[in-house]
């Protein structure tokens, strides 16, 4: 299951702006919260003792799925809340004197849903409770939170025996007697908010010394099922420290835990990552995905985007993480990951497309594509310009100057450009503010007249308006491959090179290095291109049964947006379409409209089989064919992680096959 990891910012947009930009010279707020939760019965109840520096006008909030208890503020009273967007809203008045507030409240908390599918635990935003686990996230406003404004933290954790909890940070002491389970933590670092978790963990801790020297202590908080994992979670995490901190600074916090979850969640806090009980069970997690959460410690969690000028952590922590650890395994697999990142950028709807610098947080998969793969390859393209030692030095500037700090892609842009000398306003300016890609082609080459034919020149077209690129050409001889890096700024332009050998061919770019929108050739169609554009047409060609009902469950699931659906009777859409049937429907209707049977490589493997066809002239067509209604029910959960994939075969819920279909770089024989 392709697993994207990524902390979910909710604000409330109305009450404090959108996105929130936290202020970076305040002090923080002071939290002390003392909490008692029953997962049996659902019921919590808490205190907090809120010291608000002197300061402007703050909004205080609260779900309003709890009673206040009491609420003061300085001794006295506070006015009645109003309600909006399900928040309780307290007006408070600029001070220019330290104001302290005391709040008491309870409630029950929503029932936990362990059925979840990975999407629908992604998004949900509600405190939720019971006897496998709890999960109060920030964003539900489970403690009374002075919105726009960073805090620090005590929190005392009160849970009946059988169950441990904690929040981001140190863990200051605990007990398991009387029948319940007590832990207090601190977190004196600014934050964003306060997230809790609890289950019927066993807990597993080993105190480690980095690179540099700290010595911090590492615990796993895993379910019975999976808690013979934490060893090797452990090993894993420390290994991760000892990377970072080589590359960037030293570890700024004195824990880290690994927390498993009943529902299929893949969250990053500071200190700490919440992840679902099967992710945690994958054996490939602690190899990718366990790297991306440690690493966000710095990245988002030490380093703090400034959201209303957008957010660089996520592409900046795909890069350092998850494409790292493809370089390190093979230059074709690091190839195969930016190929992948080009494919998806291929998929997006023109319409759908943002400029990167308008990335807050994923919402869906388009926003995901351009906030942590463009960006990613951003990165990528910009070690490329200006060299690895520049770039790493330009990350340990960053770190240096902003730990603990807000920081937008501006202060990214200065690290860099001083650590390597140059003025990189343009680059980054021409990825962050224009929305797309470029589209470059290779529009002619051939052996230049009387240049005893070592001379070639080619022609490449980007279109307007034009970015300043780096265009690698590799140039195939009788005595091998020689590569070339051209200069283009102008929407079309002709490059003499010359060779040291006898020139056969030219290839664009075949290692995939520059940043742009692939040709049709290069980007063959993939399930993300049905599943993301809003203008794709599903067709149905079950008639009324089970199937039917399957087969909407599944279209439903497999697409970001509002479903369009067309007669399995009618004409051929022209639009990208979704087809999805029985085995023998499928066969008949492909033969209807003219359309190449079922793939070879497909044909009676599993119980379902999945591929995509490409049109001249029209959108992508994707097909999913299965034996039975109980095979395409079988596909609802695992198919939509799949979205880059050309063609799959499914053996009930579990992917027997799968692949994308061949690609083709542009290339020119030189005559």
């Amino acid at each position: 299951m392709a697993m994207l990891l990524a902390r979910v910012l909710f604000v409330a947009a109305a009450l404090v702006g959108a996105p929130v930009a936290f202020a970076q010279a305040a002090p923080p707020i002071a939290h002390g919260i003392a909490v008692r939760i029953d997962p049996g019965t659902r019921a919590l109840s808490g205190e907090d003792r809120i010291v608000v520096a002197p300061g402007p006008a703050r909004v205080l909030t609260l779900a309003d799925r709890f009673t206040v208890d009491s609420l003061s503020i300085d001794g006295k009273p506070a006015p009645s809340p109003s309600r909006e967007q399900g928040l309780l809203v307290w007006k408070l008045p600029a001070s220019e004197r330290q104001r302290v507030i005391e709040a008491k409240w309870s409630g029950t908390l929503a029932p936990l849903d362990a059925s979840l599918d990975h999407r629908q635990a992604l998004s949900a935003n509600a405190p939720v409770s019971g006897g496998e686990g709890t999960f109060l996230p920030a964003s539900a406003r489970w403690y009374p939170n002075v919105e726009g404004a960073f805090a620090n933290f005590r929190v005392a954790l009160d849970l009946p025996q059988g169950q441990k909890g904690l929040v981001p940070g140190r863990l200051v002491d605990e007990s398991d007697a009387g029948g319940r389970y007590r832990a207090r933590f601190e977190f004196s670092a600014p934050v964003d908010g306060i997230d809790l978790m609890a289950g019927p963990y066993r807990v597993e801790s080993r105190d480690v010394k980095t690179a540099s020297g700290a010595s911090v202590k590492l615990r796993t908080y895993f379910h019975p099922q999976v808690a013979d994992l934490a060893g090797p979670y452990l090993d894993a995490v420390a290994r991760y420290l000892d990377l970072y901190e080589g590359r960037i600074g030293a570890y700024p916090f004195t824990e880290f835990s690994v927390v498993s979850s009943p529902t299929p969640t893949g969250f990053g806090m500071p200190t700490l990552t919440y992840l679902g009980i099967d992710v945690v069970r994958l054996p490939f997690i602690r190899e990718t995905s366990l790297g991306h959460e440690v690493l966000h410690n710095w990245w988002g969690n030490g380093v703090y985007p400034d959201y209303a000028r957008g957010n660089w952590s996520e592409g900046l922590t795909t890069f350092m993480a998850d494409y790292a650890y493809k370089e390190r395994e093979s230059a074709e697999a690091s190839r195969e990951m930016r190929l992948a990142w080009l494919r998806d950028l291929a998929a997006v709807p023109p319409g759908q497309d943002r400029p990167l610098g308008e990335f807050t947080s994923r919402t869906h998969g388009t926003s995901q594509i351009v906030g942590y793969n463009k960006a990613a390859m951003m990165f990528y393209t910009l070690r490329d310009l200006i060299g690895e030692a520049a770039f790493d030095e330009g990350l340990k500037r960053f770190w240096r100057e902003h730990r603990f700090r807000v920081a937008s892609w501006a202060d990214l842009e200065r690290a860099f450009s001083q650590a390597s000398g140059r003025d990189l306003r343009p680059f980054f300016s021409q990825w962050l503010e224009r929305a797309g890609l470029p589209s470059v082609r290779l529009v002619d080459a051939k052996i230049e007249p009387g240049g005893g034919a070592r001379r070639v020149t080619v022609t490449l077209d980007q279109g307007a308006p034009a970015y300043r690129l780096r265009v690698p050409l590799v140039i195939r001889t009788d005595s091998g491959d020689e590569e070339r890096i051209v200069d283009l700024d102008r929407e079309r332009a002709t490059f003499t090179i010359e060779t040291a050998a006898r020139p056969i061919s030219i290839a664009l770019d075949p290692d995939v290095r520059m940043l742009r929108r692939l040709a049709a050739d290069e980007a063959p169609p993939i399930l993300r291109q049905v599943m993301i554009d809003p203008s794709t047409v599903t067709i149905l060609l079950s008639g009324p049964g089970r199937a039917l009902d399957a087969s909407s469950e599944l279209a439903a699931k497999l697409q970001d947006h509002r479903l369009r659906v067309a007669s399995a009777a009618g004409a051929l859409p022209g639009a990208p379409t979704l087809v999805i049937g029985l085995d023998g429907e499928v066969d008949t209707w492909l033969a209807k409209h003219g359309l190449a049977p079922r793939p070879a490589n497909l044909a009676a493997k599993g119980t379902a089989q999945v591929w995509t066809i490409a049109r001249n002239g029209a959108g992508p067509i994707a097909v999913v064919s299965a034996r039975d209604a109980e095979s395409l029910a079988a596909l609802a959960r695992p198919l939509p992680h799949y979205g880059r994939q050309s063609y799959l075969a499914f053996d009930g819920a579990k992917a027997v096959e799968r692949g994308v279909w061949p690609s083709r770089a542009q290339t020119a024989t030189l005559r």
